[in-house]
C-alpha cells in the first residue's frame, strides 16, 4: 500500500481531508501537524521521512494569518517558504510526489477576468509574498509537483468567515462587510475531495492549478448569504474597503480561472452557495 503524509493536519484543509481519505482505502495516511512535526526543523523533517516511505506528500500546512504576516515576517517566511525548500529536498530524495497548498494573494487584483495559472504574481503584502516564494522554492527544485492555489477557504472546521459570521449574528444586531473585493469562496471539503482525486488518479499531470467553487461575488455577498441560509436576523450593510483598515492590502479581484484542473482530472467544480448550504448543514449535524 502506499502511504501518503499530510501536514497542517489539525487545519480546516487538513481535517477535511481527514475525512474524504476514508474512501481511499487503498492508501495509508499519516497526518501530522506541527505539534508531531515542525517542518521549519530540518532534522526532524528528515528523520520522519527516512522512518517512513512517503508515497505523496500534501503539504497544507501554512502561516494565513495575513495582518499579522506584516508585522511577523520572518515567521510567515519560515513557514510558507523555508520549510516548503525542507520537505521538498525530501521530497526529491525519496521520489515523494508533493501536493501544495498556496493562495490567491499571489496576485495583486488589478486584472477583471479570471487569473489563470499563467498569469503574473504579483502579491500586495507579506503573506502574498511569502506564498509566492514557498511556490517559486518548490518549481525551481522538483519535477512530481501539483501546486494547488485556492481562495477565500472555509468550512465547518477551524476558524473561517463563515463560522465568524455566525458568531457575530448571535453577538450584534447589525454588522458592515466590504463589498469592492471580488473573488470565490471554497468549500474546504469540496478542495480535499479534488486532492485526493488526483491521488486516486495516480496522475502525473504535474504543475501549477486553480482551485475554488463557482461563481464570483463580494464578501458581503458571502456575508448575506449565509445569514439568509442561517435565518438571521442581522442587519448587514455594504461599505468600501477604504471603510474597513487592514494592515494588509487584499487584491480587489481575485476569481481563478478553474478551466485546467477541470479538464485534467475530469473534476466537477459545485457552485459556491451549494457548497456553502451543504458547510452550513454540517455545522448543525
Amino acid at each position: 500500500m502506499k502511504t501518503v503524509l499530510v501536514t497542517g493536519a489539525k487545519g480546516q484543509l487538513g481535517q477535511c481531508i481527514q475525512k474524504q481519505s476514508k474512501h481511499l482505502k487503498e492508501y495509508i495516511f499519516l497526518f501530522e501537524d506541527y505539534d508531531t512535526l515542525d517542518l521549519t526543523k530540518k532534522d526532524q523533517v528528515q528523520k520522519y521521512f527516512d522512518e517512513h516511505r512517503i508515497d505523496w506528500c500534501v503539504n497544507c500546512a501554512a502561516y494565513t494569518a495575513v495582518d499579522l504576516s506584516e508585522e511577523e515576517s520572518n515567521k510567515a517566511f519560515s513557514v510558507n517558504a523555508e520549510a516548503v525548500s525542507i520537505i521538498t529536498e525530501q521530497c526529491n530524495k525519496y521520489g515523494t510526489r508533493l501536493i501544495h497548498i498556496s493562495t490567491d494573494f499571489v496576485f495583486d487584483g488589478d486584472i477583471n477576468e479570471p487569473y489563470t495559472e499563467d498569469a503574473l504574481p504579483n502579491p500586495l503584502g507579506v503573506y502574498g509574498e511569502s506564498k509566492l516564494k514557498g511556490e517559486q522554492n518548490i518549481i525551481e527544485t522538483l519535477k512530481p509537483y501539483f501546486i494547488v492555489r485556492t481562495s477565500w477557504l472555509y468550512s465547518e472546521f477551524g476558524a473561517n468567515f463563515m463560522k465568524t459570521m455566525i458568531r457575530l449574528a448571535q453577538e450584534r444586531d447589525s454588522l458592515s462587510v466590504v463589498n469592492d473585493q471580488i473573488g470565490t469562496p471554497t468549500y474546504a471539503m469540496d478542495l480535499a475531495n479534488v486532492i485526493c482525486e488526483i491521488i486516486r488518479q495516480n496522475s502525473e499531470a504535474y504543475g501549477l492549478y486553480h482551485y475554488s467553487n463557482e461563481g464570483s461575488i463580494s464578501w458581503y455577498d458571502f456575508a448575506k448569504q449565509i445569514f439568509e441560509y442561517a435565518q438571521s436576523n442581522i442587519i448587514l450593510k455594504p461599505i468600501p474597503s477604504s471603510d474597513f483598515k487592514t494592515k494588509a492590502i487584499r487584491p480587489k479581484y481575485s476569481v481563478l480561472d478553474k478551466t485546467k484542473i477541470k479538464e485534467n482530472f475530469n473534476v466537477e467544480i459545485p457552485f459556491w452557495k451549494d457548497s456553502l448550504k451543504i458547510a452550513l448543514e454540517r455545522i448543525n449535524e
